[in-house]
């Protein structure tokens, strides 16, 4: 056996595949050793003086090896390198099939017919467990050691309950739930383990920190889950009765009340919410001594209060809601003298007389308000009657029901919806005509002092003040003066209108169509079933009525700027409600709704504080081309040229005329299929002179466009500070302006050099805007963000529209226009307008995996429910899409069908995961579409369920309920009687249907 060479065949983990062993021949048969065969199948021998494998013939045996695995014996190593590598811990012991020591287990144990336990996987996930139970205890002793040295912190505590799920849930040795955890009761069990785990924590939180409240709102938050809902709200009592001056603290508590569906009812929320009001109230007077008022409160007084509106025009209260918008005016605008220095409470109780002495109030004809009402009673009460009103007569249709042969749900569904979009005003006996309280029809639509004295408050601050009517003025279906709704996770329980996912930029109008976003909000009247396709465009005959006295009687009450604020909003509705008759293609409706907003706007423009004002001009202007007057509405345009172009680019107001009207000139150069947009250069160029107008001639000087260049490039550099300095309503001014500015060059740049220096000016734009709000948000807080940021989304949106009508005109890569989209979208994930443009973007060219993707990373990094809202739309309009291109098909040819479960499963995922989020799962609009979606998808069983389950969340929202009642049309009874149960507004009981029926 000298001299003999091993070569050893090696897997990639350690272990051996075969041995080459040269070696002479051993003669069987010349007195040679004995053989003893051990292996039939493949004729090996064992010789026992060798101690080796031999084949029949005497040479040395290879070790079987499996299919497909090839021996050579070019290379040779030493065997004892071969064992060193391979390590005494995997090798098998000697024995008669391994002689040489050098097989692992595995094959030593195949060799002998038997299989391998399952023990190497066990132990490589015992290994795993080991580092990673290492690293969680050593990040437990962590969170113990920071939390023995300072126990004040209350983020850490916090952080250390969160961590626990981590720690119990994830693949380590402190994990209750193990694979064989199938079970229900099980993991029901390792849940409430880890609950009270962390309830245990926060006790521990609480005792070294007693008067944090943000850590007996998490152990109630754990609770929920423990505890019954007696004792929860007895304890929620307890904390509010503990901190009555923290609104966060209110505003968490009023969600749980009008939240939890076993304890609620509309009474009960109602006067919640004036128990909150009236307590923060006397906090805010310093009448409740032992609490002194948190900074912010008159802020949050009022935020609390429009929450308490906007609750009772969802639960079908509108009434209700419209007299306290009524009551908070007249006590805010009309208090008498006599009273302001009274703490609030007295004040509201010299209020009462006047709420129940049949006065005329905010919105009605002959309304004087209570300081009149008082001064008079001193004097003796009023010697003139009010006139009877002659065109007061209701229109009262003899007959409600259109057709009797409709299904009784039916006809219910269309009463309902019909009175909810008339009777929201509340009803007064009129005097003149003899009526008394006796006569009211419905005693619902009577609002008592009780309803709503509670929640008076106390408005001193003039910003303040201005919201309050820009707040009632938007209830009613006004735009607000920016257009669009807040960013505050409230904002989530205010969507309720599907119109702000339905009405994207429009084709015709590129660059103008993002002029009035909506806001996500229904007007009052208008909240009755998600596919409401007979909205009107305004409100009825009396309710344009009402709008109209408001906004004469509130106008004298403001300072003229907000006056033209107001005026501004005014005009903003009349061209909205043109833009809907526009949508809906009724000529005829058009036709007079024209009429009156051109009459409306002008009876505006020849008041003496209007006549300068450049920005009713511009809304003039911009009805007139909507209603498609061209000519008309460049005389408008030049005339408002005419009087301010010499402010030049300093009048933010003028910057936002000029740009309008140039984007119009676009526009229409793209729809008559013209090239030339000389008209809006001249716009631009003249903007930037600043000197005298003159209407357009037909020619555009050279120099004075490259002159006007200079003149933009300068102005914009001033208005690019590196850092935001000064007060932060300067500094909102500045990008108000900047955003106009900033608009005007990019499109004069676009037109005269291309759209690369475009796209330079307006990334430069949004590169310093980003790092001056930035700095606006650390050095001002979180309350400021919404305004700060709602003129760089105006930025963002300008430069998305521009980028997309270049890309519709001319070749341009597409990656320029994702990047912008998707920059702007990763820091502005509120905006409708910018997602309503992805959207379009993205479903043009059908990439439906890189906007999942996207939707998905934005979605997690914001408390906002919008990403969720349009990731939904975008999977039912690609959904839509595929059913429509299997539809079309020849006659005759049979219907082609692609099953659409993926489509349907990744919509009912989307929506799942967004309602289990913190700000989902009390959004109305997701839980409807939610809803709407499973019954139209076949699925009207589990649709049943998720209604349930969506009143578990949303048990206020009364169009929830009439989504059921025509998707579940059998059960109308047992909806109604819910209905009744929880207090929501019912205007026609089914009785009611069945005497109309028989009239």
């Amino acid at each position: 056996m000298q001299g003999s060479t091993v070569t050893v065949y090696k897997r990639k983990g350690g272990s051996c595949l075969g041995l080459d062993i040269r070696m002479q021949a051993v003669n069987w048969n010349d007195g040679g050793p004995e053989k003893k065969r051990v292996d039939k199948k493949h004729e090996r021998y064992f010789c026992p003086s060798t101690r080796r494998l031999l084949r029949s013939d005497g040479l040395p045996a290879l070790p079987v090896l499996s299919e497909g695995i090839a021996v050579s014996s070019d290379t040779y190593i030493k065997l004892s390198a071969c064992t060193e590598e391979q390590g005494s811990s995997t090798q098998a012991p000697v024995s008669w099939v391994n002689p040489l020591g050098i097989y692992d287990c595995g094959t030593s144990l195949w060799l002998e017919g038997k299989g391998q336990p399952e023990v190497k996987r066990d132990q490589q996930d015992v290994e795993a467990q080991g580092s990673s139970s290492t690293l969680l205890s050593a990040r437990v002793e962590e969170f113990n050691r920071k939390l023995r040295e300072n126990p004040t912190d209350t983020q850490l505590w916090l952080d250390f309950v969160h961590f626990q799920d981590e720690l119990a849930f994830g693949s380590s040795s402190f994990s209750v739930a193990t694979d064989t955890d199938n079970d229900g009761e099980m993991k029901k069990m390792s849940l409430r383990a880890v609950l009270e785990k962390k309830l245990s924590i926060v006790d521990r939180a609480v005792e070294s920190n007693p008067a944090n409240v943000d850590l007996k709102l998490e152990k109630l938050h754990l609770c929920k889950e423990l505890w019954e809902p007696a004792t929860l709200q007895k304890e929620w009592k307890k904390l509010v009765f503990i901190h009555p001056n923290s609104a966060p603290l209110w505003r968490k508590y009023l969600l749980f009340t009008q939240s939890h569906f076993s304890t609620f009812s509309v009474s009960k929320v109602n006067s919640m919410f004036g128990k909150c009001l009236s307590t923060l109230s006397a906090v805010q007077d310093g009448s409740m001594v032992s609490h002194p008022p948190l900074p912010g409160t008159q802020e949050d007084l009022l935020d609390i209060f429009l929450q308490q509106c906007h609750f009772l025009r969802q639960a079908g209260h509108t009434e209700k809601a419209t007299c306290l918008f009524q009551a908070l005016l007249d006590f805010t605008f009309f208090k008498p003298d006599s009273v302001k220095d009274l703490p609030t409470r007295q004040q509201v109780d010299f209020f009462e007389p006047f709420w129940d002495s049949g006065e005329p109030r905010i919105g009605e004809r002959g309304a004087r308000g209570w300081k009149a009402w008082m001064l008079q009673q001193e004097r003796g009460g009023w010697v003139i009657p009010p006139e009877p009103d002659e065109d007061d007569e209701e229109e009262q249709d003899d007959s409600e029901i259109k057709d009797k042969t409709w299904p009784k749900w039916k006809i219910w569904l269309d009463v309902e919806a019909s009175r909810e979009a008339n009777h929201w005003l509340p009803w007064r006996p009129d005097k003149t005509k003899g009526q008394s309280e006796e006569d009211c029809e419905d005693p619902d639509r009577q609002v008592l002092f009780d309803d709503i004295g509670p929640s008076m408050i106390r408005v001193d601050r003039v910003d303040l003040q201005l919201q309050l009517i820009l707040s009632f003025l938007q209830f009613l279906g006004l735009p607000g003066p920016s257009g669009r709704f807040s960013t505050t996770s409230s904002s989530n329980i205010l969507l309720d209108d599907l119109a702000f996912l339905e009405e994207g930029p429009d084709p015709e109008r590129p660059l103008t169509s993002h002029d009035l976003p909506l806001a996500g909000t229904c007007a009052v009247g208008h909240m009755t079933f998600l596919s409401d396709c007979r909205r009107q465009a305004g409100l009825c005959k009396a309710g344009e009525e009402f709008l109209q006295n408001v906004l004469q009687q509130t106008l004298p009450l403001v300072s003229v700027q907000d006056q033209a604020t107001i005026t501004l909003c005014w005009l903003q509705y009349e061209k909205l409600k043109v833009l809907r008759c526009l949508r809906s293609g009724n000529k005829r409706r058009l036709k007079s709704q024209g009429k009156r907003s051109k009459r409306l706007a002008k009876r505006l423009l020849k008041e003496p504080d209007n006549r300068g004002s450049l920005a009713l001009w511009r809304e003039y202007a911009h009805l007139e081309w909507l209603l498609g007057n061209l000519e008309e509405a460049r005389k408008v345009f030049d005339t408002a040229l005419g009087m301010g172009v010499t402010r030049g680019l300093n009048d933010p107001v003028l910057c936002n005329l000029c740009f309008l009207y140039a984007q119009l000139e676009v526009e229409q150069a793209l729809n008559s299929g013209t090239v030339p947009t000389s008209k809006a250069v001249y716009i631009l160029t003249k903007l930037a002179e600043g000197a005298a107008y003159t209407p357009f001639a037909g020619q555009i000087n050279p120099v004075a466009i490259l002159k006007a260049r200079k003149t933009y490039e300068q102005a914009l550099l001033s208005f690019l500070p590196e850092q935001s300095t000064g007060s932060n309503a300067a500094a909102s001014k500045k990008f108000h302006r900047m955003s106009s500015l900033v608009g005007c060059f990019g499109l004069f740049q676009y037109l005269t050099v291309g759209i690369d220096a475009a796209d330079a000016v307006y990334s430069q734009a949004i590169q310093k805007l980003i790092s001056s709000n930035l700095n606006l948000e650390v050095t001002h807080g979180s309350l400021r963000r919404p305004k700060a940021f709602s003129d760089w989304e105006s930025v963002a949106v300008q430069h998305v529209a521009l980028l997309r009508h270049h890309a519709s005109t001319s070749v341009f890569p597409l990656s320029r226009l994702r990047l912008a989209l998707t920059d702007a979208l990763s820091l502005l994930p509120f905006s409708a307008s910018l997602w309503q443009l992805y959207l379009q973007t993205e479903n043009r060219y059908h990439s439906a995996g890189r906007a999942r993707r996207f939707f998905h990373s934005v979605a997690k990094k914001t408390n906002s429910v919008v990403p969720y809202l349009f990731a939904v739309t975008a999977e039912q309009r690609l959904r839509q899409m595929l059913d429509s291109v299997q539809r079309s098909h020849l006659p005759g040819e049979a219907l082609p069908t692609i099953p659409n479960n993926g489509l349907s499963n990744r919509i009912r995922c989307l929506f799942e995961n967004a309602t289990a989020t913190e700000h989902g799962a009390h959004c109305p609009l997701l839980w409807r579409m939610y809803l709407n979606f499973m019954v139209c998808d076949g699925n009207a069983e589990r649709g049943s369920g998720i209604f349930y389950k969506a009143l578990q969340a949303v048990p206020w929202v009364k169009g929830l309920y009439m989504d059921a009642v025509q998707l579940f049309p059998e059960r109308v009874q047992e909806f109604l009687d819910l209905m009744t149960e929880k207090e929501l507004r019912l205007r026609v009981p089914m009785e009611e249907v069945e005497i109309l029926l028989e009239d």
